[in-house]
């Protein structure tokens, strides 16, 4: 593993997980001249369509399409991932190589139980990253901050993020998934996420956060800490009242 350093780090359980949860936001750093990586912690291997071969190709034309400097999978088990000190120093070695200042992660309350141990671990792993004894060898280095984002239960934000530019692209990211999302040609089961309706409701929930915060389309966050503003005229009479 050699991985190149970016400025923005962002993990989820499975691949699609980022683009559901951050993917416009992700390519909007992207255009603003930010480098942003993408860490799958899993390869999705337990889904209930398609395979893991079919699912590496449509998350690297994925990260592709977001404009990620690169994509890497960290290999543990779908459906068991473990909070655990050897999964720790996986993690620890990947932001310690990428040296992110920000890291996005899935928020640690959600419907399904990979995406609460992700964010458990990934929340720790970054943490111990900063301390030199723990896994030894790489230069020691700790994320800015956390953000975490939702994947089906949401949160009271602490910020929006405008994704109104690039919403298309986290669509067309999403679409890359065609064993995962709506797609009436693929031979497989119909899931919760296959439907016509989830795909519908991945745009009204952008519209929905996008109303809240004065635009078209916008992604919640949220941070643990109270954020600082240096000058806060410029973010606060961007949008109507």
């Amino acid at each position: 593993m050699n991985l190149e350093p970016v400025d923005v780090l962002a993990f989820g359980a499975h691949p699609d997980d980022v683009e559901l949860g951050c993917g416009g936001t992700l390519a909007r750093l992207v255009q603003q001249g930010y480098r942003v990586g993408i860490v799958d912690l899993t390869e999705g291997e337990m889904a209930s369509r398609g395979t893991v071969a079919e699912r590496r190709r449509e998350s690297a034309a994925a990260a592709q399409i977001l404009g990620a400097r690169w994509r890497h999978n960290a290999g543990l088990p779908d459906a068991h991932i473990q909070n655990s000190r050897e999964n720790q120093i996986l993690l620890i070695e990947v932001v310690r190589q990428a040296r992110p200042a920000l890291v996005f992660l899935p928020y640690p309350s959600d419907r399904h139980p990979d995406h609460v141990h992700a964010s458990n671990l990934v929340k720790e792993a970054c943490f111990y990253s900063g301390l030199a004894k723990i896994a030894p060898g790489l230069d020691a280095h700790r994320p800015r901050r956390l953000v975490f984002y939702p994947m089906t239960y949401e949160f009271t934000p602490s910020f929006i993020v405008n994704i109104t530019d690039t919403f298309e692209t986290k669509l067309k990211a999403l679409q890359a998934y065609r064993s995962q999302f709506f797609n009436p040609n693929w031979p497989g089961p119909e899931t919760f996420v296959s439907s016509q309706w989830f795909m519908e409701a991945v745009s009204f929930r952008a519209r929905h956060f996008g109303w809240l915060a004065g635009v078209k389309y916008g992604e919640p966050f949220w941070v643990r800490e109270h954020l600082a503003l240096e000058d806060p005229f410029p973010i606060l009479t961007t949008n109507r009242m």
